[in-house]
């Protein structure tokens, strides 16, 4: 999810609606956090993790940051990943404080939120997908302490054409690429790489292969990258037609759709409408979907958004939407405040509805 700026009005009810969150904390209280600002308290986590045999799992994030917020609310607090959290030294660096930045450089972190799963000896496993449902988010970290492996190994072994586990293969449909920061792959090379992964992948049309489609695909900006064939296009009419697979493929949707749509159609044609429509119809099923968190139905909503700005010129800040769209957005708005206690919920949910205002 990409962060903007919000109304100071908004941001400032937002705030003041949750003074115990406005101070620096722990991700959760149901983990032994580690709290790292400087080298030296990340360097005695790795020490611990060596005299433990454990790996180290490191969250970058910030309090005013809507989607770290929504990690807090639906991943770090659930016993699951409490119970999974015994086995790994759990760090917490806060971007905010001084001397974080530093430690972004070394760890190749930038967006917030990130989440690494490191060996004890510094190299990296993988990064977890924050903006996934939380089992899958789950089902990703419980794969890449089953396989250990670093991850630029695994992929490495993909592209050679060796045999890979089921758990790996889901470790690389199920990575960050969003805030891999070029160690894999160059952000302008990401949708060709995708591509090559999920042409490679052994599952057919899964879980596993159909992500890594729908992440090329929504890895091509602006029509940029990915050059889609008569399969691709099936694939994602599959996707479309099917609630089931929605639902399982909700987070790529709801983030990419938009840039999906661009790649699969030209520039006001009537394929593109179409699309649109389609897309727009998915959405809005995730939308009403009480089985996915607030944040999660907030997320398809502002994909709706997104959607129904295609053409509109980037610079232009005031950019008008479909009435129905803009009811929707305030009737969400008021709904959820009514709704929720949870400070962390909140600011993860009023500030992204805000920003699609």
């Amino acid at each position: 999810m990409t962060l903007k700026l919000l109304p100071a009005l908004v941001l400032a009810a937002v705030l003041a609606q949750a003074p115990a969150l406005a101070a620096p904390g722990l991700p959760s209280t149901n983990v032994a956090w580690q709290p790292a600002a400087v080298d030296a308290d990340v360097d005695r986590a790795f020490a611990q993790a060596r005299a433990e045999r454990k790996p180290v799992l490191l969250y970058w994030g910030a309090t005013w940051c809507p989607p770290c917020n929504q990690l807090k609310a639906t991943f770090f607090n659930r016993q699951d990943f409490a119970a999974v959290a015994r086995n790994v030294v759990a760090v917490h660096v806060d971007g905010d404080r001084p001397g974080a930045q530093k430690l972004g450089a070394r760890f190749k972190v930038r967006g917030y939120p990130t989440v690494i799963l490191m060996s004890a000896d510094g190299a990296e496993i993988t990064r977890l997908p924050g903006e996934a449902d939380a089992p899958q988010i789950m089902a990703a970290l419980q794969a890449g302490l089953a396989g250990g492996r670093p991850v630029k190994a695994v992929l490495a072994d993909a592209r050679a054409g060796k045999a890979l586990t089921a758990n790996e293969w889901r470790m690389l449909a199920f990575y960050s690429w969003e805030t891999d920061e070029a160690q894999l792959v160059r952000a302008e090379d990401r949708p060709a790489l995708l591509a090559e992964l999920a042409g490679r992948s052994p599952a057919g049309d899964g879980e596993t292969t159909m992500r890594l489609w729908l992440k090329a695909l929504a890895a091509s900006d602006d029509g940029k990258g990915l050059k889609p064939d008569a399969a691709l296009r099936a694939r994602v009419q599959r996707v479309l037609a099917d609630p089931v697979l929605a639902r399982t493929h909700m987070d790529v949707l709801t983030n990419g759709a938009d840039d999906m749509v661009k790649v699969l159609s030209d520039e006001d044609s009537p394929e593109r409408a179409a699309l649109v429509r389609q897309f727009d119809a998915v959405l809005a099923r995730l939308q009403a979907d009480a089985t996915l968190s607030r944040g999660d139905r907030v997320g398809a909503l502002i994909g709706r958004v997104k959607l129904a700005r295609i053409g509109v010129p980037k610079a232009q800040t005031a950019p008008t939407m479909p009435e129905p769209l803009l009811r929707d957005l305030r009737e969400m708005a008021a709904r959820m405040d009514r709704e929720i206690s949870d400070g962390y919920e909140r600011q993860s949910v009023i500030p992204a509805l805000a920003a699609g205002l």
